[in-house]
Order: structure tokens, then sequence, then C-alpha cells
């Protein structure tokens, strides 16, 4: 029902491998990957403004306050962006995707792709490492690491209609050589998969652009997958 069954046969599920022990870092990106009308059902939820509450993460603390923000110096601060709240009291497709980005179908596709067992069973919270994410022009995510002990696979999947090449919100890899990013658009239905353990795999979030997304979000969902 999720996923798009054009993009998940046997011959591309190799071709990911391959592509993926030929990158550096190790990616992928996959194209058209879910059910794109599903899609559409959840970015109609996700457009409701208060569905949404600013997140803040220094490099020393995540999920800080107003007060630890503000005494912060700017190089210590690496992440301003919305985090998208799920409502406990209803359900919706946005949750029903949640659910399912953690499920067993798609994170058995995750381990054939990455060729590790992936499982939720050491995992204290699943639910805290997928959700969506939205970044205005005035928001941020510099350059990090998401390589957590025992982490082996990173998901990024954009919801952005119709985006500008202009707009900014490229997600850039450093890659292998210095001063040379690998740089992806957050297109709609784009989903990006890497190694975060992989050389070159540090990465951020190039800046909105404010004359083209003055008044434009960047949707994304992000997911972390651990291992056995």
């Amino acid at each position: 029902m999720w996923l798009n069954d054009k993009q998940v046969t046997e011959l591309a599920i190799d071709k990911y491998r391959t592509s993926l022990q030929n990158t550096c870092p190790n990616y992928i990106v996959i194209d058209d990957l879910f059910n794109a009308p599903k899609l559409d059902e959840v970015l109609r939820v996700l457009q409701n403004p208060y569905s949404w509450q600013t997140q803040q993460h220094t490099y020393s603390a995540l999920y800080v306050d107003s007060a630890t923000w503000q005494d912060a110096n700017k190089e210590e601060r690496f992440v301003q962006r919305d985090i998208w709240q799920r409502d406990s009291a209803s359900h919706n497709i946005a949750q029903e995707f949640l659910s399912y980005l953690r499920g067993a179908e798609f994170m058995s596709l995750l381990s054939r792709i990455f060729t590790v067992q992936l499982t939720d069973k050491n995992v204290a919270d699943p639910t805290i490492n997928t959700n969506y994410f939205r970044l205005a022009a005035t928001d941020f995510v510099e350059q990090h690491a998401d390589d957590s002990p025992g982490r082996e696979v990173c998901m990024l999947l954009y919801l952005n209609k119709d985006w500008h090449k202009h707009a900014g919100g490229e997600l850039s890899f450093m890659g292998k050589e210095s001063g040379k990013p690998i740089s992806i658009l957050p297109l709609y239905n784009r989903c990006v998969l890497f190694n975060p353990k992989s050389i070159g795999s540090e990465h951020w979030v190039e800046k909105l652009n404010p004359k083209q997304a003055a008044d434009l979000y960047r949707y994304n969902v992000t997911s972390w997958y651990w291992g056995e």
C-alpha cells in the first residue's frame, strides 16, 4: 500500500546494493519509492500550522530550552527547525505512515538493501526516531554526524511539491574530497538512504534562499535504524 512496487523489485534492490558499495559516503537516492497519492494525503495533514513545535539542538546538548539556546553562542547552535507533534488522542494518515516506517515490511526492505539485520528490540523509544520536520528560511541544520553506536541506516524522505532548484534546502554530504560536497535537492517523494558510519557521511542542510523560499517550508521525514 505504501511502497511503489516498481522501485522494490529484486533487480532494483540489487542495483541499490551495488550503488551503496560504490559511493562515498555509502548512500543511494531513490525517487518515487512511495505511493505518491498516499504521500499527498500525508502532506495535507502536515500543512496544519498548529501541529508543529520549534526544536533546537546545540553540539553539547539536544532539545535545549530557550534559556540555554540564548546562552549558547552561534557556533554552538547546530539545529533550529520545527518537529511535528503526534496527537495521541486521534489517528491520522501521517501517524500511520510513521508507524509503517518502523514496521516489519519497511525495515525488512532496508535490511535487504544494506545487508544488515535491523531491529527495534534494543531501542528504548522507537517512535522518537522517526518523525516529520520542517525548515523555514530562518532555520538551519549545520554539519553533524549521525553515527550513534549501533545505528546502521539513516533515511530522509522529502515532501516538497514543485521545489525550485534555486530555493536552497539541499542535503549536503561532506563526501570524499575536501571542499567538494555532494548536494541533493529535496524533491517530492525523493528518499535518501545512507550508512552513517561510512566515510564522508557528515552532512548538513543548505539554508533556504530567502528570496525563493520566503513563504515556504521544507518538509521531510527523518528516520534512524539500529542493528541487532
